[in-house]
């Protein structure tokens, strides 16, 4: 049986069927990876990942731990979302003003502080775990008393700090695995202080490091003169005004480790603390019937450095990079779950 060969008019609708199929192939070969990463579209049309599908719940879970503040001045207990508490740390503990970077570090150690402070007391009391709003703990302040202390700055300082701890939403510092204490203070002298130079009791993490930013921080030097007798009293000895202080012999940090005034030793920390000076880095002078301490440095000097984050922040680097620096040889991991049931009732 003969066939008909097909006429030039449908040869040429065959070629246009085949062309567009061919079409539509490239069109789904080329779509394929995006569909494949792009789950879904949210009705707003903004594309969403796995990853940043995780985040979101990983937000969601740390929005749900509460931490209980002790307030000193009304002896009352707040108790707030994690992550509220530590905005409010954060707005409490470092100038707004300072560099994102040196926020969002800040974040991170105020959020691991009281992580870790959950853990440890937790064998003590588990019911009734609270977290002081002074220097003892971390500064604290709520809602009304930011806004007292910002007036019409509020919402834009807020804003600013929210970004800082929603870009590090649930991390914390780790050391081998485990929370870290973070301990931070205001300004060095150029070096951070090995912690059992100055706590007695040695951490891995917290080792001395050059901090030369800190020489542009407004609390880099001070001065402090105190009368001989209220120097005295204060520190429970008698001081002949025409001898001099014996020698101030000085750590590895430049900071005073032991000296003598009245013939009694004394640590660069007791000095500190019973006089209410800056800082252990100091010299001592006496002059009509005076004390005269020239200090370098604010704070006691173990772990971040505040102004340090802030001055390597302006250089660029990231606030992994700040703690990562101040804190040795520790890791930035998420808070895991059974961290979180910690600080959650």
């Amino acid at each position: 049986m003969l066939k008909k060969k097909p006429s030039k008019k449908r040869r040429i609708k065959s070629h246009i069927v085949i062309s567009m199929l061919i079409v539509c192939l490239f069109a789904v070969i080329v779509a394929l990876p995006t569909l494949i990463v792009v789950p879904f579209i949210d009705p707003g049309g903004m594309e969403r990942t796995a990853t940043a599908m995780e985040q979101e719940k990983e937000v969601k879970e740390t929005a749900n731990v509460a931490v209980e503040v002790s307030r000193t001045a009304s002896n009352t207990v707040e108790t707030v979302p994690l992550e509220t508490y530590v905005t409010r740390v954060v707005a409490s503990e470092m100038p707004a003003e300072f560099e994102l970077e040196a926020l969002k570090a800040q974040a991170v150690a105020a959020r691991t502080y009281v992580v870790r402070y959950m853990e440890d007391h937790q064998e003590e009391n588990p019911e009734a775990i609270e977290v002081s709003d002074t220097t003892s703990d971390q500064v604290y302040k709520n809602e009304d008393e930011l806004r007292q202390s910002w007036g019409k700055d509020y919402e834009e300082k807020m804003a600013k700090l929210t970004e800082a701890v929603q870009g590090t939403s649930g991390e914390i510092i780790t050391y081998d695995g485990e929370p870290i204490t973070p301990s931070f203070f205001s300004t060095s002298n150029g070096f951070t202080e090995n912690a059992e130079d100055y706590w007695d009791n040695p951490l891995p993490y917290l080792k001395s490091v050059e901090s030369p930013w800190d020489k542009q921080s407004p609390k880099f030097a001070d001065q402090k003169v105190i009368g001989i007798a209220e120097a005295e009293k204060l520190l429970g000895v008698e001081i002949d005004p025409n001898k001099p202080p014996g020698e101030l012999k000085r750590n590895d940090s430049q900071r005073v480790a032991e000296v003598e005034i009245g013939g009694k030793q004394f640590t660069g920390r007791e000095i500190r603390e019973k006089l209410g000076l800056k800082s252990t880095d100091f010299t001592l002078s006496l002059k009509d019937d005076h004390l005269i301490f020239q200090t370098k440095g604010y704070g006691h000097g173990v772990g971040m450095s505040q102004y340090g984050a802030n001055g390597m922040a302006a250089e660029g680097k990231s606030y992994k990079e700040i703690l990562t620096y101040y804190y040795t040889d520790t890791k930035i991991d998420k808070l895991p779950a059974e961290g979180a049931k910690l600080v959650s009732k």
